[in-house]
């Protein structure tokens, strides 16, 4: 991708009343957007992260058995009724068609998927499934003043599983935990992230939080140092020594984190509601039991934000980067352009992702947009290192340069990227 091309620009300054640090930086980058409270734009290069971050979600999913659908954002008011959560669910967006007819946009989907597997589940030879998609959900939120991490309008990927009984579905909520993780890995955000025992709510004692640690973090938890299971304070009162190791909580750490994602065992609650049975191997019926499974795209792109960043802009993980090398000329030699159009050529053949800042542009610009967009690798062709058939080389998160020499620069990437 050659930069001139970029409708978008890089910006010095914001309105003042972006006060998230995450929404600050993706802007002044030109990630994204806003377009009012809690509603983003995603520009070029923030939709690529946030397809990246969805690609290494819906890979994991894949692994564990979850078949992908997409549901419709626009939800009748019936079904909400069907689960008493029309009045009760307080962050509903409702409107009313031309048809005098009440919908919700969809801020979760149990009520949808529900019924839908309804129409496929009979027997207990039909059972387990597990479904998922990743789709924009809506919430009227009192409070969208965290850019991407409390959004009206944001990504999500909810999962939801279906069971013949309680064991089963926990065997397969143990495999979701250790899927999640294994994302969490691949973003670079595992050894941050803690599970985190969270009030049940209405369908379970306890359920579970993903909570990544982060100094402007909303949530507040409590880590056992020991096996680093988590407590959010909303329930910590409760609690005497940790689930795992039993450690006393007199030892926990106080964090503040981000809630990253969440899994909730929801039993019967919504199976009953659509009166949703199966026929057991006796020809008895029983309810289905299910379990649902959140994580935020959007959110995760926030979370990275917050966590990786530096005074001068964000620092991307390489799995996630919207491009893995940003390459700049410096200098207006007309040999040096060439050359430069060379190596930007023979590195996307070779299959690497280049941002090629070809723009007519100062140095201190290029190297000052270069630190604020983030991207792993910087390399600069200059008139001085193209005297030693060499090339400045820059990881975003170091401070030292390394010079390469052209002929070897392509095998030093392959190496370097592909640890």
């Amino acid at each position: 991708m050659k930069q001139r091309f970029l409708f978008t620009k890089t910006r010095k300054e914001i309105g003042a009343e972006e006060k998230s640090l995450n929404a600050s930086l993706l802007i002044k980058a030109g990630f994204i957007d806003k377009l009012a409270a809690g509603v983003y734009i995603y520009l070029p290069l923030g939709l690529k992260v946030l397809r990246k971050i969805e690609d290494i979600i819906r890979e994991e999913m894949n692994k564990i058995g979850g078949q992908e659908i997409l549901m419709p954002a626009m939800t009748p008011k019936e079904i909400w009724q069907k689960t008493d959560r029309w009045d009760a669910f307080d962050a509903l967006f409702k409107f009313k068609g031309y048809d005098e007819k009440e919908y919700a946009l969809g801020a979760t989907h149990e009520e949808v998927v529900t019924p839908l597997l309804k129409k496929f589940v009979f027997s207990y030879r039909d059972l387990p499934k597990y479904v998922y998609q990743i789709q924009t959900k809506f919430r009227n939120e009192q409070r969208a003043k965290a850019g991407l991490l409390r959004g009206r309008e944001f990504s999500m990927k909810d999962l939801y599983s279906f069971h013949a009984d309680e064991k089963d579905l926990e065997n397969y909520y143990e495999m979701v935990q250790a899927a999640y993780f294994k994302i969490f890995a691949r973003i670079g955000l595992d050894k941050l992230t803690h599970l985190t025992f969270a009030s049940g709510g209405a369908f379970a004692k306890y359920s579970h939080e993903f909570q990544t640690l982060s100094e402007n973090g909303e949530d507040m938890i409590y880590i056992c140092p020991k096996c680093r299971l988590a407590y959010n304070k909303e329930i910590i009162n409760e609690i005497e020594k940790c689930h795992g190791c039993k450690l006393g909580k007199s030892e926990f750490k106080e964090a503040k984190a981000i809630e990253t994602g969440n899994i909730f065992r929801l039993g019967t609650r919504f199976s009953s509601s659509f009166e949703f049975k199966y026929v057991d191997e006796r020809g008895k019926e029983k309810d289905v039991f299910m379990g649902c499974y959140g994580i935020g795209p959007s959110r995760i792109m926030g979370s990275i934000v917050e966590v990786y960043n530096d005074k001068k802009g964000i620092l991307w993980p390489k799995t996630v980067a919207p491009c893995q090398i940003h390459l700049l000329s410096i200098g207006e030699n007309k040999a040096l352009a060439k050359k430069t159009e060379l190596l930007y050529n023979e590195l996307i053949k070779k299959g690497f992702e280049v941002l090629y800042d070809d723009r007519d542009e100062s140095a201190g610009i290029k190297l000052n947009d270069a630190d604020l967009l983030g991207l792993p690798l910087r390399l600069v062709l200059s008139e001085k290192t193209l005297k030693n058939n060499s090339i400045e080389l820059k990881s975003r998160n170091l401070d030292r340069i390394e010079l390469i020499k052209i002929n070897k620069i392509v095998k030093y990437l392959e190496d370097r990227l592909n640890k």
